[in-house]
């Protein structure tokens, strides 16, 4: 296959809006030990990517300094070490950056075959939020059939995902959002109680409808709801803290409920995952959450697909908060 020497990909000359964004160009990477380059058909949106662009959220240092965390494409090209990946074969997969690109090298541990039946930009979805509800909800919480569990943000990707794989693997399920209409979506996918954090208070809300609390909480948000989270958790209850939305700071907090209910706090981000830890989420997806896929009882929620010219737009629609899923955009 006859590659072409350079690429377009989402240049970032400076930090601040959605508007510092050009399109540029610059030479393919060149695959290392363990990767393959993949030409991107389809790229997912996260939230990360808006913290980058705003340089809040850095880039690790050996790591590509292109947005971009999630993609799916063609493998064009292979690295020494791969092997069980053939040039032509289609895959999604988790990029530890530059994902905003034409072509993306991605580690050969962090990649998936397309689920059966999907194209690129349902594949392109996946990846992120997959593996990132995975691995803070079911292998670090350990979530299993018959708990309960608070899913904050339930319209996001994040949420909307977690919905869906709680709910198919036998939990009973609460979430937060917004507004009536993200309440409805989150009850569309299979939550028991979507509480609208704008008009109810939702501890309160936890109380009345579990008596005790939930077995685990899934929170974006933070320090904000910091007290509130552990009010709302039953005895040996478990808080998973994957973002900071509001605010990474808590003060005058009361820690007595940790004692006194027996509960864990614990928390994660992606990026800093080792190889070895990415690729044993990757292999739990494969096994456990592929054929769910498959038998489209699991699918993402794609709100809206954008051309890859049209990132500034997409990520406006990031920043605006009124999307239902995942933010997506299409190359080609």
């Amino acid at each position: 296959m006859s590659l072409p020497q350079q690429m377009r990909f989402v240049d970032l000359p400076s930090f601040g809006g959605p508007e510092v964004m050009v399109i540029g160009k610059r030479p393919l990477p060149v695959p290392g030990h363990g990767e393959v380059l993949v030409r991107a058909e389809a790229v997912g949106i996260n939230r990360p990517d808006v913290a980058q662009r705003q340089g809040s959220y850095p880039a690790p240092r050996d790591a590509s300094p292109i947005l971009g965390l999630e993609l799916a494409g063609e493998i064009v090209a292979l690295g020494p070490g791969v092997s069980g990946y053939r040039i032509g074969d289609k895959v999604c997969g988790l990029a530890n950056g530059g994902a905003y690109a034409e072509y993306c090298l991605l580690p050969a541990g962090q990649i998936l075959p397309f689920p059966k039946g999907y194209d690129a930009v349902k594949a392109a979805a996946l990846p992120e939020t997959f593996f990132t509800v995975w691995a803070n909800l079911f292998q670090m919480a350990g979530l299993t059939e018959g708990e309960t569990v608070l899913i904050h943000g339930g319209s996001s990707g994040i949420g909307t995902t977690a919905i869906q794989l709680a709910r198919a693997f036998g939990a009973e399920v609460y979430v937060t959002a917004g507004s009536r209409e993200k309440c409805e979506a989150c009850e569309a996918l299979g939550a028991m109680r979507a509480i609208n954090y704008r008009t109810e208070d939702f501890a309160e809300v936890i109380k009345a409808e579990t008596g005790g609390g939930v077995d685990i909480i899934l929170d974006m948000i933070g320090a904000s709801y910091f007290e509130r989270n552990l009010a709302s958790l039953a005895k040996d209850g478990c808080l998973s803290i994957i973002a900071f939305l509001g605010g990474a700071l808590a003060e005058k907090v009361n820690l007595s409920p940790i004692m006194v209910k027996r509960l864990t706090v614990t928390g994660s981000t992606m990026r800093p995952r080792t190889p070895e830890e990415k690729r044993a989420i990757r292999d739990d997806l494969l096994s456990q959450v592929w054929p769910l896929l498959e038998s489209g009882s699991v699918a993402p929620v794609i709100h809206k697909v954008f051309a890859f010219e049209e990132v500034i737009e997409a990520h406006r629609l990031m920043e605006d908060g009124s999307h239902v899923g995942k933010i997506m955009l299409r190359l080609g």
